[in-house]
């Protein structure tokens, strides 16, 4: 007899082949993130009634469109960042930025993404670096992914292009270096062989050189970069200015 479980699971894997199918026909340029990039990347495996489909701005129209015209109810939930797509209780989540503004899905995703296998389907998965890049800003109260990255720093960090995300994280470093402690912390026996000591030291000789510089003229909580909802006191009420986003 079919458990309830099982069903579900069976109209799931119905729902993620359609939708793979659909995507190769729309024509549109796109990447798989979220649960199915983070099994490809370290073999954790999670149910979700999800789809994460990374692409630059210029695709995500085509791929509404597309799957409009095949009887999907589509939306485009906030034009910033985010479009869905919903068929009874599935959905997929079309981003093409970030709610922070920050990560800019661009070529450089695409030619940097992994090719897969996908349940029969030629797919790209999101690489390594732009997984961490994506995860490192999602520090709020319901959902914090600093597991995922150090994760996927365990089983990927050797291979890691350090020094690319690094530059990406320029603007952000001190977000880069507390993921980089928590890692210690967590895999104690592990961090010397993935964590790049030279990346640690530069780290930390920025960390050191704030209190060599002059304190910032204006008020500013960096907090919505990282959570937006429990940092909207600090710039309604406590007269702090958030910081202006720029894209990388």
């Amino acid at each position: 007899m079919t458990t309830v479980r099982e069903q579900e699971n069976k109209e799931a894997m119905a729902f993620y082949r359609e939708a793979l199918q659909l995507l190769e026909e729309s024509g549109a340029q796109y990447m798989l993130g979220g649960a199915f990039a983070i099994f490809h990347h370290t073999g954790i495996f999670r149910n979700t009634k999800d789809l994460d489909v990374f692409c630059p701005a210029s695709e995500y129209p085509k791929i509404l469109k597309y799957f409009a015209s095949k009887g999907y109810q589509t939306e485009l939930t906030d034009i910033r960042w985010l479009a869905k797509i919903f068929k009874d209780d599935f959905y997929i989540d079309i981003l093409f930025d970030t709610p922070n503004g920050v990560c800019h899905i661009d070529d450089e995703w695409l030619q940097r993404a992994h090719p897969a296998d996908f349940m029969g389907f030629p797919v790209k998965m999101l690489s390594p670096e732009e997984l961490v890049l994506c995860k490192i800003y999602v520090q709020n109260r319901e959902r914090f992914d600093g597991a995922d990255i150090n994760h996927i720093l365990l089983k990927q960090g050797k291979n890691l292009d350090w020094k690319r995300l690094a530059r990406k994280m320029d603007l952000h470093w001190h977000l880069l270096l507390s993921q980089i402690l928590s890692f210690q912390f967590v895999y104690p026996s592990e961090f010397h062989a993935i964590i790049p000591k030279w990346l640690f030291d530069e780290l930390l000789r920025k960390a050191a050189e704030q209190y060599e510089l002059p304190a910032p003229m204006e008020k500013v909580c960096r907090g919505p970069v990282i959570d937006q909802s429990q940092y909207e006191i600090d710039i309604r009420e406590w007269g702090y200015k958030t910081c202006t986003i720029k894209t990388i």
